[in-house]
């Protein structure tokens, strides 16, 4: 492939006689995904050349037609989106150009005191921090469904698992605000990240500064940054900011992948325990009777994008000497693409959270032949019985394997039958039996009893402002 030899790059300079040939003009242009940055280049850029004009390095008028300028290059792309001119690179050269095609050449005085490499950690700083925020949001949606759902499920029992195996009996709203609680974490995390990355490195230039006398801390506030950033070689060098979003993100998709399982589960005609939403369902091509869990599987699915991501991040920046490689372009895809598809499971299992309709007497049903109340018969026979733990889940094990031939529940074994078995038994232990005795006797802090469940839900209830 010959080279492309039409003319250098004038935002290049003239270090370079030619142009890029036509392999390097593909691989090196990042417009084709940092123009998502549009926004955040245009608001970095107005704040840099305010600082510039106050502090006398650009003439106070020219910073006012900078200023204006670069409103009217983005009233463009709101209207028409970025144009893609591979010969520019990227979002930064691009507005550049703009912006010299609207004001002439006092555009070229925006650059002073800063580098592309200050300039785009700044903008992508700017957009993650976005990125926490919207996803802080879609958290918050979240919670207030599981929340919402756990209070009216206070006292519907349905098995607890472990295994897959029916454990012991719980409430379904018990169930619900256990992934209040993960999302709770997961607020934490991107709480803290958004707190971590919130300074500016707005100025750092190139790597080692600038000799030019600017005020990073006007910049920093008039971005939102509580300060600006202490080191210029680790400024436009660090990418921890992106990292700490995508650990966030990734540890969400875990917690949203674990609830779609359990919709998906729940659905399924031997559980039967939900019917799923039209809305986030689909039907099948062949079979009529199909009703599949789509919107769950994909963010099942989904949840493998999301770590992906992480993971090639971290692959592509674990052995960068500092301070800017070009391999720091290939930032910002990762993290795109990770954004969107959270954006996407946080509202498809919202949705599926409001809008599902429980079947709480499968749930109950399913407790009771699953001798979910085992535990509870060995409890009783320590406190009443005083027969030491492993005799009583021995006698218990006895009991639930006659229950078993017979079908039945435990607590539907007669007195006779339970006192062939030990004879320390008597008709005391029937009302420990009961799958509501069961889960009301959990009343300890953070247990499953509905006062405990209504407990925590008031309390969720008062954090998320309901």
């Amino acid at each position: 492939m010959s080279d492309d030899k039409t003319g250098s790059n004038q935002m290049w300079g003239g270090r370079f006689a030619e142009g890029p040939s036509s392999i390097m003009r593909e691989i090196n242009a990042s417009i084709p995904f940092d123009k998502a940055l549009w926004r955040q280049d245009i608001r970095a850029s107005k704040a840099h050349v305010a600082m510039l004009g106050a502090q006398g390095i650009v003439a106070p008028a020219d910073a006012v037609t900078i200023s204006d300028g670069l409103d009217k290059v983005a009233a463009e792309y709101e209207v028409s989106g970025v144009p893609e001119n591979w010969d520019l690179e990227d979002i930064h050269m691009t507005t550049e150009s703009r912006l010299a095609e609207l004001v002439g050449p006092v555009a070229g005085r925006l650059h002073t005191a800063r580098s592309r490499n200050d300039q785009v950690a700044t903008d992508f700083r700017l957009w993650v921090r976005d990125a926490c925020d919207a996803a802080l949001a879609g958290l918050e949606a979240l919670q207030k469904a599981l929340v919402t759902r756990a209070g009216e499920h206070a006292h519907s029992i349905m098995p607890g698992f472990t295994h897959l195996q029916t454990a012991q009996p719980v409430t379904l709203g018990h169930h619900l605000m256990a992934y209040y609680e993960m999302a709770r974490r997961d607020v934490s995390r991107f709480t803290d990240a958004r707190a971590r990355m919130n300074q500016s490195p707005l100025g750092s230039a190139a790597l080692a500064g600038t000799g030019f006398p600017i005020d990073r801390f006007a910049t920093a506030a008039a971005l939102d940054f509580d300060k600006p950033t202490s080191n210029s070689l680790d400024s436009v060098s660090d990418r921890d900011f992106a990292l700490d979003y995508l650990m966030a993100a990734a540890q969400t998709a875990l917690h949203l992948s674990r609830l779609a399982e359990e919709f998906i589960i729940w659905a399924s005609q031997p559980f039967g325990f939900v019917t799923l939403p039209d809305s986030l369902s689909t039907g099948s091509s062949i079979m009529p009777q199909k009703k599949n869990p789509d919107a769950a599987e994909l963010v099942r699915g989904h949840a493998g994008r999301i770590i992906g991501s992480l993971t090639s991040l971290m692959i592509t920046m674990k052995g960068l000497p500092l301070a800017y490689s070009k391999d720091m372009q290939d930032d910002k895809p990762p993290v795109f693409e990770a954004a969107s598809l959270l954006t996407l499971c946080l509202a498809a299992m919202t949705g599926m959270v409001e809008s599902t309709r429980f079947r709480t007497d499968r749930m109950r049903k399913a407790a009771e032949l699953g001798y979910a109340t085992a535990t509870d018969l060995a409890d009783w026979l320590v406190r009443q019985a005083n027969i030491p733990f492993r005799e009583a889940h021995h006698i218990t094990g006895a009991a639930v394997k006659l229950a078993e031939s017979k079908g039945v529940a435990l607590d539907q074994l007669s007195l006779d039958e339970l006192r062939a078995i030990d004879a320390r038994i008597d008709e005391g232990v029937f009302p420990a039996l009961s799958v509501e005795a069961s889960v009301a006797s959990r009343a300890s802090h953070g247990g499953t009893a509905p006062v405990e469940v209504e407990k925590r839900v008031a309390e969720a209830r008062a954090a998320l402002g309901l």
